[in-house]
């Protein structure tokens, strides 16, 4: 994608950006039994996907802890005479940091079953505009742009996702090599942006992606998955549902994920660090989930919340600034 990016102007003015996200990788599902088999495997209702969206999934462990977070679509319909065991039939967006181990891990699960699957050569950014402002921007991408977050569609540029926000119009953009090279009314329309710009716009939205460092430290719940539609409960069974589904039943979620913002010359803190309260300094109350410049998303015991002087690092590190999500953490996440 390097290619691409050296040929947008950083002189370019006007509403659209576009940032790399080279933290990103995509990974391919393939063969009959793929959608079933992933079905089994995540959070989310796999095989009742509709074709024109995207959904957020979560794959935990037997425990209910989570191993990956991601966001995941059906692949372009093929004709029927034409498609072959090969051709993928779902794609899941995860961090690059988990995505070799993920497809190991799941890979070791597929005993007979007719799937496999593999990590892509798909491209991936983040592009964001101005409200009111998509006109151009669509041109450019060769067609109508989703409008709803979790909204999906393939146009001759890529597979554009529209991704929750406060702000404005954002959406992943996933593209082959060749749709790449077709791309120059974008190039020339947008101004590069960053990826930590892209990533606090997902902490502001409250979209939580596991990591590495993440790894098995969170269940669901505690990520608020139940409350922006990553978990369905009546799905059926997958590695650590009686966990997740014990929790939701029983309104036992103590803990939850939090936005908070920083002093912005403070430097973002990786993932898994440590949240102190300066009023309660003997032991963590939290840790870091993400973070970019400016903000993170922490998970913290509820009681935390209220009145609680939040550190980063250490009781005496940075101040953490509880602020607002565009959701309410005591909803309890019966949406679906």
């Amino acid at each position: 994608m390097s290619a691409f990016f050296d040929s947008i102007s950083p002189n370019t003015e006007g509403s659209h950006t576009i940032a790399p996200l080279s933290d990103y990788a995509v990974i391919a599902a393939s063969g009959d039994d793929a959608l079933a088999f992933l079905h089994g495997q995540l959070t989310q209702d796999v095989t009742g996907l509709s074709p024109d969206a995207a959904r957020l999934a979560g794959y935990c462990t037997a425990k209910g802890r989570l191993l990956a977070t991601m966001v995941m679509w059906l692949a372009q319909a093929t004709q029927a005479d034409e498609a072959k065991p090969t051709d993928p039939r779902l794609y899941a967006l995860v961090r690059r940091d988990l995505s070799e181990a993920l497809v190991k891990r799941l890979s070791m699960f597929v005993l007979r079953a007719k799937a496999k699957l593999t990590l892509t050569p798909l491209h991936v950014a983040g592009v964001w505009t101005m409200a009111g402002k998509e006109a151009s921007l669509e041109a450019a991408a060769g067609g109508a742009l989703p409008t709803s977050p979790w909204q999906r569609a393939e146009l001759p540029t890529g597979t554009w996702i529209a991704a929750p926000s406060v702000t404005g119009p954002r959406w992943w953009w996933i593209a082959t090599d060749e749709q790449l090279q077709q791309a120059a009314a974008l190039a020339s329309l947008c101004r590069p942006g960053d990826a930590d710009a892209w990533q606090a716009g997902d902490l502001a939205a409250g979209l939580p992606w596991v990591c590495a460092a993440t790894q098995d430290l969170f269940i669901p719940q505690t990520l608020n998955l139940d409350l922006i539609e990553g978990v369905n409960f009546t799905k059926g069974c997958y590695p650590g549902q009686e966990v997740v589904a014990r929790s939701h039943y029983r309104g036992t979620v103590k803990r939850r994920t939090a936005y908070g913002q920083l002093d912005s010359s403070t430097q973002a803190p990786a993932p898994g660090t440590d949240i102190y309260d300066a009023q309660h300094p003997d032991e963590p109350r939290g840790r870091v989930v993400n973070a970019a410049r400016g903000g993170a998303l922490f998970e913290i015991a509820l009681a935390a919340l209220d009145g609680g002087d939040l550190r980063v690092g250490a009781a005496d590190g940075a101040k953490l600034s509880v602020a607002p999500l565009p959701y309410d953490l005591a909803d309890g996440g019966h949406k679906r």
